[in-house]
C-alpha cells in the first residue's frame, strides 16, 4: 500500500533520477512502458538542469550516494554481482563511500537508555558522546564497564528499518514491473537480487543476529592463534545496542604500523587463507564482509601475528551441494580444467535450459587458456572467479546469491593477502586443503563411514524389505483390485519383485563382501556390522 511517505520519497527519488539523467543507462530496446517513464523522468524540471556531464555509471554512483545510507549500503552490496551488470557500473558502485555524517550523541544516550531501560550512569562507568566511528546503518561509542572493561557500543541509525522497507519496496516494486514488461530484466532476475538483499540489510538492522554470528564464529576459532572475534556483553543486546569488547589492533590495510611492528607479512597472508578456508570448510559459516575496516591485526606476537574479526553483521553458508560445488571448482582452477567447470555449473544448475553448451566451453576454454602459459604462483584467483561471473552474466547463469557472496569474499581475502605478501601462492595453498576436504565429503572413505553408521539399522531392515512390498500390494488388491486381470497382474508383479529381490541380494552381497575386506584392511570402525551384513544376505 502507497502511504504519504511513499509517495513523498518516490518524488524525491524521481528528482534525484532526473538530475543525473540516469535514463540513459536504458538500453534502446527496452519496452514501451520503459520508454514512457524515461519520457516522465525528462519531463521533470531537474532533468533539464543537470548537476554535471559525466559518465553514465559515475552519475549513477552519484545518484546512489544523493539518495542516502540505505541506497549507499545497497550499491555496495550490488557491486559483487558482476554475474548481473557490467564491470564499468559495478567499478564506480565499488567507491561507494559509506562516510556519513553522525547523528546526535542526545540521540544515540537516547536510544540507549530506551533498548537498555536504564540511565546512561547505571549501564556505564563511562560512555563517550564522541562517536569512534559512523556508518550508513549504525555508529559505533567507546565506553567502559564497572567492572573496569572497555567495551564498544554499536548503536542502529533511528528509523533504518522503515527507510530499508520504503526504498528497497520501491525499488522492488519497480524490478517486478519491469520483468514482466521486459523479458531482458527477467532472465536477469532482478526482483529476487533486490528481495534477497532487501532480507539481507533488514537482518543487519537487528543487532541481535549480529550479536548471534559474533558469538557463534567465537566460539569456533575459541584459543585459536590464527583468529580472534570480540566478546559480546550478553545483557547489553537488543535489536538496537549491541555492546562488545573493544579489541586494540592495527586495521589490516595500515601498512606504515604494520612495518613498524616487524609483522611477518607472509604468515599473516597465509593465515588469512587458512581462516577463509576453515569457515569455508570445516565451519560453513564464513565472515562475508571482510573489507579492511573489517580486518583488525594482533600485534602481540608479530611473528605469528592473529587476526580480529569486527562487524559480524553479514555471514554466509552453504547448501551441502553448493559447498561440494566451491570445493570442485577451486580444484577444477587449480588444474586449470575448464571441462569440469562447465560439468560443475552443469549439475549445480546454474545452466538454463536450454543454453548452448558448446559455445560456453568454448568461452571458458578463451578464458582460461591464457593462464595455462603462466606459473601457478603467478596467477591471480580473484580476477580469475571476476571473470568467471563475467561469462556467467554474459550467459545469463543462474549464480545462487549465497555463492556469489562467498566469491566476493574469497576475492577480498586475496587481495588483502597478495597487498601483504605480492608472491603469495593461493592455489598451492589451497589445492591440499580442498583436496582433502572433498575426499572427506565424497570419496570412497566417506562413502565407506557412512555406510558404516547406517550398516546396524540397514541390516536389520533388509531381511523384512521383500515382506515389506508384498504386504504392500496385498493392501492395494484388497483396497480396490477387483476381476481375474488384476489378480493376473498382482502375480506377475510378485514374480518379478522376487526374482528381482534374489538378484538385488547376489549384488548386494558381491558389494557388501567387497566393502567388508576393504574395511577390514583399512581398519575403519564397524568393520564387523560389515561382515554381519553379509552373512545376513548370504542366509537370505
Amino acid at each position: 500500500m502507497i502511504t504519504y511517505t511513499h509517495f513523498y520519497r518516490l518524488l524525491v527519488i524521481w528528482s534525484i533520477l532526473a538530475r543525473h539523467r540516469l535514463d540513459s543507462l536504458l538500453p534502446g530496446t527496452a519496452p514501451l512502458a520503459l520508454r514512457v517513464l524515461v519520457w516522465l523522468f525528462r519531463l521533470h524540471p531537474a532533468w533539464w538542469w543537470p548537476r554535471r556531464r559525466s559518465a553514465p555509471a559515475a552519475r549513477l554512483r552519484l545518484a546512489m550516494e544523493e539518495l542516502g545510507p540505505v541506497f549507499i549500503k545497497f550499491g555496495q552490496l550490488i557491486a559483487t554481482r558482476r554475474d548481473l551488470l557490467p564491470a564499468a557500473v559495478l567499478d564506480e558502485l565499488s567507491r561507494l563511500q559509506d562516510d556519513v555524517p553522525p547523528f546526535s550523541s542526545a540521540i544515540a544516550c537516547r536510544i540507549v537508555e530506551t533498548e537498555l531501560a536504564r540511565p546512561i550512569p547505571a549501564c556505564f562507568a563511562r560512555f563517550d558522546l564522541q562517536p569512534l566511528a559512523a556508518a550508513s546503518l549504525a555508529q559505533v561509542h567507546s565506553a567502559q564497564l564497572f567492572d573496569g572493561r572497555e567495551v564498544v557500543v554499536k548503536i542502529l541509525r533511528p528509523g533504518m528499518a522503515e527507510a530499508i522497507r520504503t526504498d528497497l519496496g520501491l525499488l522492488l516494486s519497480l524490478t517486478r514491473m519491469l520483468e514482466q514488461r521486459w523479458p531482458e530484466a527477467g532472465r536477469l532476475h532482478l526482483a529476487r537480487v533486490v528481495s534477497d538483499y532487501q532480507s539481507t540489510l533488514l537482518a543487519e538492522c537487528d543487532l541481535r543476529q549480529e550479536a548471534a554470528h559474533a558469538r557463534q564464529l567465537r566460539a569456533n576459532f575459541l584459543d585459536s592463534p590464527l583468529l580472534y572475534v570480540p566478546a559480546v556483553i550478553d545483557d547489553k543486546v537488543t535489536a538496537q545496542v549491541m555492546v562488545s569488547e573493544r579489541i586494540y589492533g592495527v586495521p589490516i590495510n595500515d601498512e606504515a604500523a604494520l612495518s613498524r611492528a616487524g609483522v611477518n607479512r607472509r604468515a599473516l597472508a597465509e593465515n588469512g587463507l587458512t581462516v577463509f578456508f576453515t569457515q569455508l570448510l570445516r565451519d560453513n559459516f564464513f565472515h562475508a564482509d571482510m573489507h579492511p575496516g573489517n580486518v583488525f591485526v594482533d600485534l602481540a606476537n608479530p611473528e605469528n601475528p592473529r587476526y580480529i574479526a569486527l562487524d559480524c553483521a553479514v555471514i554466509g553458508s552453504l547448501r551441502k551441494k553448493d559447498q561440494i560445488a566451491v570445493a570442485r571448482i577451486g580444484m577444477a582452477l587449480t588444474q586449470r580444467d575448464f571441462a569440469e567447470l562447465l560439468r560443475i555449473a552443469y549439475s549445480a544448475g546454474w545452466v538454463p535450459p536450454g543454453r548452448e553448451l558448446d559455445e560456453l566451453e568454448d568461452e571458458l576454454r578463451r578464458l582460461i587458456e591464457p593462464l595455462l602459459s603462466q606459473t601457478i604462483a603467478t596467477v591471480n584467483f580473484g580476477p580469475t572467479l571476476l571473470r568467471l561471473l563475467d561469462v556467467a552474466r554474459e550467459y545469463r547463469l543462474l549464480i545462487p546469491t549465497r555463492f556469489v557472496l562467498l566469491l566476493k569474499t574469497l576475492v577480498h581475502v586475496e587481495g588483502l593477502g597478495r597487498n601483504l605478501y605480492p608472491e603469495l601462492d593461493i592455489w598451492s595453498l589451497s589445492r591440499p586443503l580442498l583436496s582433502r576436504w572433498l575426499s572427506e565429503q565424497i570419496g570412497p572413505q566417506a562413502l565407506l563411514q557412512q555406510l558404516s553408521s547406517s550398516l546396524p539399522q540397514l541390516a536389520t531392515m533388509l531381511p523384512e524389505l521383500p515382506h515389506l512390498v508384498h504386504d504392500s500390494l496385498l493392501q492395494g488388491r484388497r483396497a480396490g483390485a477387483q476381476g481375474e486381470t488384476q489378480e493376473l497382474l498382482l502375480r506377475q508383479i510378485e514374480a518379478s519383485v522376487q526374482q528381482q529381490t534374489r538378484r538385488q541380494y547376489r549384488v548386494q552381497l558381491l558389494l557388501a563382501a567387497a566393502l567388508a575386506g576393504y574395511a577390514q584392511q583399512a581398519h575403519l570402525p564397524h568393520a564387523g556390522w560389515l561382515w554381519l551384513l553379509v552373512l545376513a544376505l548370504a542366509w537370505r
